[in-house]
């Protein structure tokens, strides 16, 4: 009985040891990440020009990108609606190399 709880542990202790390693957000680079950051960019208030975002991505990549954003503005309502200007200024730099892409 000792051995089978020990072995449970074991094997319990690895499968969390797996979600400490996973990131809390989307993958840099990838169109989820960038359909993030229009969002949050919109909640910092920023002027964000989708059509020029939407421009520098294939036609695949495209669809992904609405989705994604879909589920992000649906998300977006329970987010904080402002964020300090350090947090601004990361979120414009991004944007901008966004639609220079």
């Amino acid at each position: 009985m000792a051995r089978k709880t020990l072995l449970a542990a074991g094997v319990a202790a690895l499968g969390l040891s797996g979600c400490t390693l996973q990131m809390g957000g989307p993958v840099p680079g990838t169109v989820e990440h960038a359909a993030a950051t229009v969002s949050r960019a919109y909640d910092c208030g920023l002027r964000v020009d989708r059509a020029r975002v939407l421009a520098r991505l294939d036609r695949q990549q495209r669809q992904a990108f609405l989705a994604a954003n879909a589920g992000y503005a649906v998300k977006s309502y329970k987010a904080p609606h402002s964020c300090e200007e350090a947090e601004r200024q990361r979120v414009a730099g991004e944007l901008k190399a966004l639609a220079r892409r």
